[in-house]
């Protein structure tokens, strides 16, 4: 169990991961206070937050959930798992949860979020960090994670190792996470981004999960070209990412379930807005910057454009 002096957590964003990430701190012992809103947060103020997974299942109840960071105050993590196109409005509402010591970590799906914080809450309270669990809201209050793995990255950007990140390391530890503290933290957010362009690409344009997706040669092939385009736009950006990168995140795509795909899927299923912008979005706009011919990537613009808005 934590001590009195642990450090405290604000998840700024309690869905499928900040949701179970915030569980199992509080499982732990930490005090943690989740930020929610709509149907969600309602059922975990009356009813708790329900978590499943391959070898876990429990209920936080009674639990802290709030839609206003003002109630909360500084804490000493904010881990930031907003939808990609929420990230500037729930920048500005994390100024309530910054105090001098603060830190923030992103763990949200595109490359763009630790910069946006950065300028809105000052470099100096920005980790870099990548989350690798797959986990979504089944129903309000009700979080499943599919992944037989949940593992945290996580690093200082400017790749020293600072007494925070040391802290942030135990307490991830003790909440039974895998914490991988990392120096080139900005380099594991482009290897991530590598495959979930890919990966919500495909799940999202065939409509169909990993296994088919994975198995078929001609989606394979797309899915690896989809790929190719994110590793040339970040080397144009100095992101040393290679085809053995690719090798291994289609070797990690393998091994989740056949039945399983990422949130923007799940999102288009639902009748969701989509990060598509932030995604192969971000790729072809880069590209285009760059001189980097996307044309994978800006087909898939294309095909999902008038979903990214939701449909409900």
């Amino acid at each position: 169990m934590a001590e009195s002096n642990s450090p405290t957590f604000a998840i700024m964003g309690s869905g499928g991961m900040g949701g179970y990430i915030g569980a199992k701190l509080t499982q732990a012992g930490y005090k943690v206070s989740f930020i929610a809103r709509g149907a969600h947060l309602e059922t975990m103020k009356n009813n708790g937050l329900k978590i499943e997974g391959p070898d876990e299942a429990f209920v936080i109840d009674p639990i802290r959930a709030t839609n206003d960071p003002r109630e909360i105050g500084p804490v000493d993590f904010v881990i930031f798992c907003v939808k990609l196109w929420d990230t500037e409005a729930a920048g500005e509402q994390c100024r309530d949860l910054v105090g001098p010591d603060t830190a923030v970590l992103s763990m949200q799906n595109g490359v763009d979020p630790e910069p946006i914080l950065s300028r809105i809450l000052g470099c100096e309270h920005v980790m870099g960090a990548v989350s690798e669990i797959g986990a979504n809201i089944i129903e309000p209050g009700f979080v499943r994670r599919f992944t037989s793995f949940a593992i945290i990255r996580f690093g200082e950007l400017d790749q020293s190792r600072s007494a925070r990140s040391i802290q942030f390391s135990e307490a991830i530890t003790a909440a039974e996470l895998e914490a991988d503290h990392v120096d080139s933290i900005n380099l594991t957010i482009w290897d991530k981004f590598l495959w979930l362009v890919g990966a919500s690409a495909l799940n999202c344009v065939t409509r169909q999960p990993f296994g088919p997706v994975r198995e078929d040669p001609d989606t394979r092939a797309l899915l690896r070209q989809i790929m190719q385009e994110v590793m040339a736009v970040a080397n144009a950006k100095d992101i040393p990412l290679t085809n053995e990168n690719i090798e291994a995140r289609l070797d990690y795509i393998d091994s989740l379930p056949g039945q399983a795909k990422v949130s923007m899927a799940v999102d288009l299923e639902r009748g969701n807005q989509l990060e598509l912008p932030w995604l192969s979005g971000a790729v072809a706009r880069m590209g285009q910057e760059l001189s980097i011919p996307t044309p994978a990537n800006n087909v898939i613009c294309a095909a999902l454009k008038h979903y990214v808005m939701g449909s409900v």
